[in-house]
């Protein structure tokens, strides 16, 4: 009993909690009349109905800017010295709250799947439809107040045919004389691939099942805490070298991947695949990705993927 509660309440609280702990509790005096019912045993499943309103942007032309048209940056400038471009954006967990979706431990940082993502934004404006390298020199960390300042500069035409790009932060409310960060640097380039592969029949023929129903908890053990968005990954097959994934963004994220030329909680997904196969030692470790080469995309805004991952080393895949 406590003091100034309900005596009846307080009772059957009591009651309650015995039972879920595995103490015999006789119900019957209490509910006479009534009868037993079983509760479901699947799990409850849960929907979202809040809209999604995206951060507004007002009319950058205004400052000799203009829109760019993509929800990570919101605006692009010509260089004057250069035959080159910057795009800007700003971020934060309130404009952007998909990024708090991604936590290493108990940060928020944001993927290096996002930066494949501004990479590929940025070629499409120079006319470079290819990531020749990507290198992540420092983790972005969202704040969990406040927002970031965000650049990605791209440099004139190398030989041959090369751009470097660079992607810098800063906190929006830092000194004047606080520097930017560089947080990755890379190379764009004109080459033109075409797919060399074709996941037409799903599954492949004589791929085996793998266990995907406690991927995402493992990788919370081991520090990587994924949201809703980037639990992407809902089944897996094996096949000779080859594991083979089928990727789903949730329902009320679709219409956002549309907006991406490949949403960067997809991408994130189809590497998850990767450690399906892992030994238990491997899926003790938290690996995220770090070093990109050869990139090209065919096609853009995709929620869905049929995904094929080979290891070619310990710590690389294609």
């Amino acid at each position: 009993m406590r003091r100034d509660r309900d005596e009846v309440r307080e009772f059957l609280t009591g009651l309650a909690r015995l039972t879920v702990r595995g103490v015999a509790v006789s119900w019957e005096p209490l509910t006479a009349g009534g009868r037993r019912v079983e509760l479901p045993t699947y799990a409850f499943q849960r929907e979202r109905y809040w809209l999604e309103v995206p951060s507004a942007v007002g009319d950058v032309t205004t400052a000799g800017l203009a829109p760019s048209e993509h929800p990570l940056l919101g605006a692009i400038m010509r260089r004057a010295d250069v035959d080159g471009v910057v795009f800007t954006g700003r971020w934060s967990l309130r404009t952007h709250p998909w990024l708090g979706e991604h936590r290493v431990g108990s940060s928020v940082v944001f993927p290096g799947t996002g930066f494949v993502e501004l990479l590929v934004r940025a070629g499409d404006e120079v006319g470079c439809g290819r990531i020749e390298e990507l290198t992540q020199e420092t983790p972005l960390v969202v704040p969990e107040h406040g927002a970031l300042q965000l650049q990605v500069v791209v440099g004139a035409p190398e030989e041959p045919g090369l751009r470097g790009v660079a992607v810098y932060s800063r906190v929006e409310d830092a000194d004047e004389d606080v520097p930017w960060t560089r947080h990755a640097s890379g190379l764009l380039s004109h080459s033109e691939a075409s797919p060399g592969f074709e996941l037409a029949q799903w599954p492949p023929a004589g791929a085996e099942a793998l266990d995907v129903d406690n991927l995402y908890q493992r990788l919370a053990d081991a520090g990587l805490v994924y949201g809703e968005r980037f639990q992407g990954l809902k089944a897996g097959w094996i096949k000779g070298e080859n594991i083979y994934a089928e990727i789903r963004l949730p329902e009320h994220a679709v219409a956002e991947a549309e907006q991406y030329a490949l949403h960067p909680a997809v991408l994130d997904a189809a590497l998850q695949s990767s450690g399906l196969n892992d030994s238990p030692e491997m899926q003790a470790t938290a690996y995220v990705p770090f070093s990109w080469s050869g990139v090209s995309l065919f096609a853009v805004g995709a929620s869905v993927l049929r995904v094929c991952v080979r290891h070619v080393a310990r710590d690389r895949v294609s």
